[in-house]
């Protein structure tokens, strides 16, 4: 949470408005204006655009696809067309058209799933105590592979946990600042905290409350449950009617969203690299074929690149959260001073340029004066 919520902030402190008038920010932007590391941001925005075909766009697709063909059995190629076509009709409209979809989808697709997961853990309320405890125990001692559950030493365990980690929340990945940066917030701090809260909602209350309804039904352990189908065989097993459909209708329009707003990143970190539209075109047109392949289960190789990319996205990201520690530490300061307990409405076209540019200027010798003097009332 602290995470998410650090990259965020810095994002909208150091964003700027591109040609068409939108806002443009994320870890490039923090680590070109904030630590003039240019060479760096493009390195992130190169690892972010190779690992987002893959993660963004295979990934979810063939998540997406296989769901709907387990609920209806419509072929896997009508499918991809379908997916392709509303993607093009989506992506065209912008960030504006992405973030109304998404708005829309997202918060009733949470409450329904979460409504259906707290009926199900009332049903094994008996089940909570023992499962809590095997979680706890099990994270330092793991189980011995049995059935469905490959165990493994506790360094594997922890290594599996982040990547599953930060594909759930993207923490420290650097994709989710990209989109935050283009809201309209009177202070970088207040749109933070937004970040800090998504982490909650999805890692603490979604996926937590996943995993005690998949222990408490006892599949876990069952060799003959497919591993990619056991949240949905879990739910299936304790709610008979409509169990199974939910998840698979929450995993499809939960996948879809992301693949809109991964293109949004993508496009992102393409326009920080080049200002050529034909470039930016043509990486759209290579992310909505690669959405068709995904649906398909194609181009496995790809998933592994983009593994790899998405891990290298997080050193960069790192680099800039680590040393704009203090940058960030002075903008929370402003932040609890000027507008936390004063309720005080800010610029809501906060950029880099007519807030912090020389806050944030890495090239002045007397850096550290810059934070100390700087005059809190103007």
């Amino acid at each position: 949470m602290t995470t998410k919520f650090s990259e965020i902030t810095l994002a909208v402190a150091t964003r700027e408005k591109d040609e068409i008038g939108e806002f443009s920010g994320g870890p490039m932007y923090y680590l070109e204006n904030g630590l003039n590391m240019r060479w760096l941001a493009i390195l992130f925005s190169v690892f972010g655009a190779i690992a987002i075909l893959g993660t963004g766009s295979l990934v979810q697709t063939n998540a997406m696809a296989n769901s709907i063909h387990t609920i209806t059995g419509i072929d896997l190629r009508i499918i991809g067309i379908v997916i392709m076509i509303l993607m093009i009709v989506i992506i065209i409209g912008g960030i504006k058209r992405i973030g109304a979809f998404a708005e829309k989808v997202v918060p009733l697709m949470s409450v329904l799933y979460l409504g259906a997961t707290i009926v199900i853990l009332v049903i094994y309320r008996n089940e909570l105590l023992p499962t809590l405890g095997y979680i706890v125990r099990d994270a330092f001692q793991p189980t011995a592979a049995v059935g469905g559950f490959a165990g493994a030493t506790v360094l594997i365990t922890i290594r599996h946990g982040l990547a599953r980690g930060i594909f759930s929340n993207e923490a420290g990945l650097g994709s989710a600042p990209m989109a935050h940066a283009a809201a309209h917030t009177d202070h970088p701090v207040r749109q933070g905290m937004w970040g800090a809260i998504e982490v909650f909602v999805s890692s603490i209350l979604i996926c937590t409350m996943t995993a005690l309804v998949i222990i408490c039904s006892g599949l876990w352990s069952d060799a003959n449950v497919d591993a990619n189908k056991l949240t949905a065989a879990a739910f299936e097993k304790a709610l008979p009617v409509g169990g199974e459909m939910l998840v698979s209708i929450g995993l499809m329009f939960f996948a879809f969203t992301t693949l809109v707003s991964w293109y949004y990143y993508g496009d992102k970190c393409i326009s920080y690299i080049t200002k050529s539209k034909a470039i930016r075109n043509i990486y759209k047109a290579i992310y909505i074929i690669f959405s068709v392949i995904g649906s398909l289960g194609g181009l496995k190789f790809v998933w592994s690149i983009s593994d790899v990319a998405n891990a290298l996205m997080v050193v960069p990201n790192f680099i800039g959260l680590i040393l704009l520690s203090k940058q960030l530490v002075w903008l929370v300061r402003d932040f609890n001073k000027n507008y936390k307990d004063t309720g005080k409405l800010g610029n809501y076209n906060w950029t880099f340029d007519n807030h912090w540019g020389a806050v944030f200027e890495k090239r002045k010798k007397k850096e550290n004066q810059v934070f100390e003097e700087y005059d809190y009332d103007n």
